[in-house]
């Protein structure tokens, strides 16, 4: 399928229990536990994340994972144009001939997004301006794919994803409190992020054992950005931080065979940052970690 220019959009009719099930007894489809497949049924659910999107109908919208296109067909409707990325080849004839044979704006590309480049993907399709990203992730790799959309700086107006309760909490938690560490960094120094729905199991095919979020993380710009000097050099550091989270930062960097600071090194930094020797880094916010990763940067260690 390909974008086409004078499609008259029809609306989704997917999202419906009775519906899904039709569909998936027609291709005799079989969930793979190994692809984390929980497809959404709840209508109300996918208009909200639609509307938490913010999709406008100039917008091309990245999709990852769309299952039966479930999902797919509400951004369709909403957007100029939607490239859903799809890992199981037993879908693909499930989209292609059936639930988006109609929607000329909708492109299929069976792929692991986890081997894409989608920076080249976002210049070939939308010719290098930011896209929106919305998808119903599988739980089992939120994280890797997240990270991956955000380390490779992927264009973007918007990230919103549906993703289990739990890592949501994670996502923005503060300093100080459990959910707090590498992941909440790093998401709050390449975004903002905001939930957007809570959303119970019943609203799923096969229905998880967990709650599910629906959070949007709008990337930061201009005097919203986090600023360092060396962008991996913090990330090694948060790491070894949180290597062991009941370890004082001083132990963190100490035996972080990546940092491989010695003992004075490690209270030289840690002293010059203002902090105690005692400190944990689940107490440093996400700005004393750019401070003490610049001392660091600044003093040339790691060596």
């Amino acid at each position: 399928m390909t974008s086409g220019e004078n499609q008259v959009k029809q609306k989704p009719w997917l999202g419906q229990p009775a519906k899904t099930i039709e569909i998936l007894q027609k291709y005799h489809f079989r969930f793979q536990k190994k692809y984390g497949q929980n497809f959404l049924i709840d209508p109300h659910v996918l208009e909200k994340i639609v509307r938490a999107a913010e999709i406008g109908e100039d917008d091309m919208v990245l999709e990852i994972g769309p299952g039966i296109g479930t999902l797919t067909q509400y951004l369709a409707y909403a957007a100029r144009e939607v490239c859903a990325i799809e890992i199981d080849r037993n879908l693909i004839p499930i989209l292609t001939e059936d639930t988006l044979k109609d929607w000329d704006n909708v492109t299929v590309i069976c792929r692991d997004v986890m081997d894409m480049d989608l920076c080249e993907l976002v210049r070939e399709r939308n010719n290098g301006r930011p896209v929106r990203i919305a998808a119903n992730l599988p739980y089992y790799i939120t994280t890797p794919i997240l990270m991956k959309i955000l380390e490779e700086h992927v264009p973007c107006r918007s990230i919103t994803v549906m993703v289990q309760s739990e890592v949501a909490d994670r996502m923005r938690a503060l300093p100080g409190t459990e959910e707090y560490g590498a992941l909440s960094l790093a998401v709050q120094y390449y975004t903002v992020p905001e939930v957007k729905a809570s959303v119970p199991p019943n609203c799923f095919m096969p229905r998880p054992n967990v709650g599910s979020t629906v959070i949007t993380l709008k990337p930061r710009t201009g005097d919203n950005r986090i600023c360092v000097r060396d962008e991996k050099l913090l990330f090694r550091i948060i790491r070894a931080s949180f290597a062991q989270r009941r370890k004082t930062l001083m132990n963190g960097l100490r035996n972080s065979a990546d940092l491989q600071l010695s003992k004075e090194q490690a209270e030289e930094v840690i002293a010059a940052a203002g902090f105690p020797a005692s400190v944990r880094g689940e107490k440093l916010s996400l700005e004393d970690f750019a401070a003490l990763s610049d001392i660091m940067s600044a003093r040339g260690l790691p060596s």
